[in-house]
């Protein structure tokens, strides 16, 4: 009988397989609310603001003035939900201090401008957090996490947060739970008909969401990953096999995916390492429920293809509109530049002899098919950043010989 290596029964080849192929991993125990396709299927025709602001205000009476808090800091990227939640925090506590941090990512787009205006529209602190490397403590923040992903900017916005306050608001949950990716709403419905299958909108589903994986992604995985596009269907199939509206279907499996289990535990995770209290109006239960009960053409108009339709009247009610940019992308790193600058040489530093190949969980034949390409698509960047993650998160919890504060240069 042949021996089991004791590093294999610390790695779980389902979690690698998903975090390398949807950038979630559901195998985790969820903070939100779970939502099934009957919690979608009730619908309201009545669409009030009112039920929203209330809700909003309750909760923040609730999480912040009954404790008794005076002073918080924010996330704020200068988009929709980010201003709204400062909006509803200034308006419900007008004496609250509130520390708005934003993030200027290195060879990105600038949109640090945008949070300075609303953070001046509503005479607050402003704090903007450059970062050149945006890849320099990523050991540290997996060491938080416990999992592999790359984009873990949370940890810097956290960090910073704690010079402040024990308290970070965000507006975390305004693209899942009022329809807020329309980029991909209108491609999905340009691929789907009344005769679609469920498994035809499954692919047509991942085909939206093209970024987190690439056309050879069956050659990435080594034998003890055992990848199979089977297992992957299958978990989002169940979004697309009821009697929902395409649409609805759409913000079920977008609900359950990378807000349930990346977004939601990656940041609990480190907002607890910080001893961060998190303040998430736009995720509470009330929020969540009712939102989930409204028709898809209440949160998104496909002829205008304008999601966030409560949101975006709410901006429009309190007059914040003018001040936000109708294309908006939050905090986000231009991934290409981030190769380009620091990526190319951290990847190939640590996968040219990396430990996951080594011990047959990534191919490396893949690794160097594609890491000295000079014009590689963002597609295979993004991957190669996924695999930096489990590289560094491997060698951190199973082979250990990573330390935390280890700095990537």
């Amino acid at each position: 009988m042949a021996l089991v290596n004791s590093r294999d029964m610390l790695v779980d080849p389902n979690q690698i397989r998903n975090i390398l192929t949807l950038r979630y991993d559901p195998s985790q125990k969820p903070l939100l609310p779970q939502l099934t396709w009957k919690d979608l299927e009730s619908k309201t025709n009545d669409l009030s603001l009112d039920f929203i602001e209330k809700s909003i205000e309750n909760y923040i009476l609730k999480e912040i003035q009954q404790a008794d808090v005076k002073r918080i800091s924010l996330a704020l990227s200068g988009g929709v939900d980010s201003s709204l939640v400062l909006a509803f925090l200034k308006k419900t506590i007008p004496e609250l201090e509130v520390d708005a941090i934003s993030i200027k990512f290195a060879d990105s787009v600038d949109e640090t401008k945008t949070a300075e205006k609303i953070a001046e529209h509503f005479g607050i602190n402003h704090h903007v957090l450059f970062l050149e490397n945006y890849l320099k403590e990523l050991p540290k923040a997996i060491s938080i996490t416990k999992l592999p992903f790359w984009d873990l900017h949370w940890y810097y916005v956290a960090k910073k947060s704690k010079n402040f306050s024990n308290y970070l608001a965000a507006g975390d949950g305004g693209d899942e739970v009022f329809g807020g990716y329309t980029f991909r709403y209108a491609k999905f419905l340009s691929l789907v008909n009344s005769k679609s299958s469920p498994l035809e909108k499954t692919k047509a589903y991942l085909k939206c969401h093209e970024r987190d994986n690439v056309i050879d992604q069956e050659q990435i995985f080594g034998e003890k990953t055992s990848f199979d596009w089977n297992l992957i269907y299958d978990q989002i199939l169940p979004y697309f096999d009821n009697s929902l509206s395409d649409l609805d279907q759409v913000f079920l499996a977008d609900y359950n995916g990378k807000l349930m289990y990346n977004f939601a535990p990656i940041n609990q995770k480190i907002n607890h390492y910080f001893e961060l209290t998190s303040i998430t109006p736009l995720l509470s239960e009330d929020i969540i429920s009712y939102a989930a009960h409204l028709n898809s053409n209440q949160k998104y108009d496909p002829d205008k293809n304008i999601g966030k339709i409560p949101l975006q009247r709410l901006l429009k009610k309190y007059t914040l509109d003018t001040l936000i940019p109708k294309e908006k992308q939050g905090f986000s790193v231009n991934t290409l530049n981030l190769w380009k600058s620091y990526g190319q040489k951290i990847c190939k530093n640590y996968l040219s002899d990396a430990r996951v190949v080594k011990d047959k969980w990534i191919n490396g034949n893949w690794i160097l098919k594609h890491i000295d390409k000079n014009d590689l698509d963002v597609r295979y960047v993004n991957k190669f950043l996924g695999l930096l993650a489990f590289e560094i998160w491997y060698r951190v919890f199973i082979t250990k010989e990573m330390k935390s504060d280890t700095s990537l240069s």
